[in-house]
């Protein structure tokens, strides 16, 4: 996409510097990137160090609006109609349909939430058959009649996404490559990826790994109403119909969640966007000829749309009236972004004690931890670090889980280093997958006001949301490895990456 200034565009820039302000001002919102779009150039894009434009990040259910995608791809050349049913796109799942309403279901009622089931059936389907939860689902009868009645439930874009991948007989990022995001100029796609189950099929209603650029340019793509310089890439009028609201929302708990929703896209009260967890939005605005997109680390994310719509919005009022002067202030800004790194001393006031010091979590773990084995301290040429063993299942035994993260005994090494972020490629075994997670590490020693001092270490795993703080006592030896947002999905730690990173085994 062309580059201009804001007030080429008609962008109040002081807008734009009061969005970043109340961004990292809010104390439950970690900005990661934001990418603002106006009359089709790029007047704003920026990332919080250590996060990097060529990284891409998990997208949480964000991913459904590309799954949706790939279905208006594969109806637009007539590949599959929306008015399919599912066991008839996925015929060897019929027998599984044990009513007449989960027989009835098309794609048209899976794409908009209206299965007809009254809540979440994930869990259901995935404890009735885990290796094809789509037979569970099947099974599950809906308690309405389809298209009557919203629920988000993940097996209704999980099963899009199975039907789409079976029509066209490749994955859903391997349909998006060469026909989404390399007509849109979209880089770096070697780096995506996407979470599979089982294995060769992309999960659809989560998972997929891109960058800020990537949901960016769909937004404008939806935006144009599926045109992109001189090509229709999705017909006008799927992109009319998928952004209306199809089914009302006024039971969910916030209000840009109660205003309809379309397919796989969410009506807000300005324009039409898709989310996911912990704040990854992509904000499509018609009225306003703009796209925002960020990502972020928050459960607060009414908070983020609520300071889009304070801060940005008047901001888009076709006079520029910030001027150059704003204009250059917020280049500078955006060029400067970084989080804080932790803080702390770099050296224990008792370093003997520390080093070489085996530190191990409580048998009980709160809700939340992670599922480590151990910690050990140490000091090498110089420096220390800690040697981090996560859980693993004994011989013959049954995977460690805590909250949402199961242990696989995958072991690596982060560097204790207060005052920066330190990037570190931590090396996956193959047995785990192969290559490594990119990860940023701070944090140093810390004395509380008693005058007890202990370790704090953050470790970010970069291509997605969440960061890992691990807290180290030296005189009951024990640690504590807290996620600040936990991460929705079972897996190791060596899966906090994008699969692409990672060797097939």
């Amino acid at each position: 996409m062309p580059v201009a200034s804001p007030s080429q565009q008609g962008v109040d820039a002081r807008g734009v510097l009061a969005l970043l302000d109340a961004l990292q001002e809010h104390p439950h919102v970690d900005p990661h990137s934001l990418v603002v779009v106006r009359h089709g150039h790029v007047v704003a894009r920026g990332w919080w160090a250590p996060y990097a434009p060529d990284q891409p990040h998990l997208l949480y259910s964000l991913s459904k609006s590309f799954t949706a995608t790939a279905l208006g791809l594969a109806v637009a050349d007539g590949t599959l109609s929306l008015d399919a049913r599912l066991v008839d796109a996925l015929p060897e799942l019929a027998a599984s349909a044990t009513s007449d309403r989960a027989r009835s279901l098309t794609l048209r009622h899976l794409v908009g939430m209206g299965s007809g089931h009254l809540a979440e059936t994930w869990d259901r389907a995935q404890a009735a058959d885990p290796d094809e939860p789509l037979r569970g689902f099947l099974g599950i009868e809906p308690e309405r009649e389809p298209g009557t009645v919203f629920a988000y439930n993940q097996p209704c874009t999980y099963a899009v996404g199975a039907a789409v991948q079976r029509a066209r007989g490749e994955t859903l990022l391997g349909q998006l490559g060469p026909r989404l995001f390399e007509p849109l100029g979209v880089a770096g796609t070697e780096r995506f990826g996407w979470q599979q189950h089982p294995r060769g099929r992309d999960l659809g209603f989560t998972g997929l790994h891109a960058t800020t650029d990537a949901v960016a340019a769909l937004g404008v793509l939806l935006l144009q109403r599926g045109r992109w310089g001189e090509r229709q890439l999705l017909p006008t009028a799927w992109v009319d119909e998928a952004s209306r609201a199809h089914l009302p929302t006024p039971h969910e708990p916030e209000v840009d969640w109660q205003q309809g929703y379309g397919f796989q896209l969410w009506r807000q009260r300005h324009g039409f966007r898709g989310d996911g967890a912990y704040g990854q939005f992509m904000l499509v605005l018609p009225e306003h000829d703009a796209v925002v997109a960020i990502t972020s680390d928050t459960p607060d994310m009414q908070a983020v749309l609520d300071a889009v719509w304070t801060h940005l919005l008047p901001a888009l009022g076709d006079d520029g009236s910030g001027g150059a002067d704003a204009d250059e202030e917020l280049a500078q800004r955006l060029a400067g972004l970084a989080l804080p790194p932790a803080a702390g001393a770099p050296e224990p006031s008792d370093g003997p004690t520390w080093d070489g010091l085996l530190l191990t979590p409580s048998e009980v773990l709160r809700p939340g931890d992670a599922a480590l084995e151990d910690v050990r301290v140490e000091r090498r040429d110089g420096a220390w670090w800690l040697r981090v063993q996560e859980s693993a299942a004994p011989e013959g035994g049954q995977a460690v889980a805590t909250g949402q993260q199961v242990g696989a005994g995958w072991r690596f090494e982060v560097p204790v280093v207060p005052g920066e972020h330190r990037l570190v490629e931590a090396p996956v075994p193959d047995e785990l997958g192969g290559g490594a997670v990119p990860l940023a590490v701070s944090g140093g020693w810390v004395r509380a006001v008693g005058g007890s001092e202990s370790l704090r270490v953050e470790v970010r795993f970069l291509q997605t949301p969440h960061r890992l703080v691990v807290t180290g006592e030296s005189a009951s030896a024990s640690v504590r490895a807290r996620w600040v947002t936990p991460p929705l999905r079972a897996g190791s730690l060596a899966e906090l990456r994008s699969p692409a990173l990672a060797r097939q085994v």
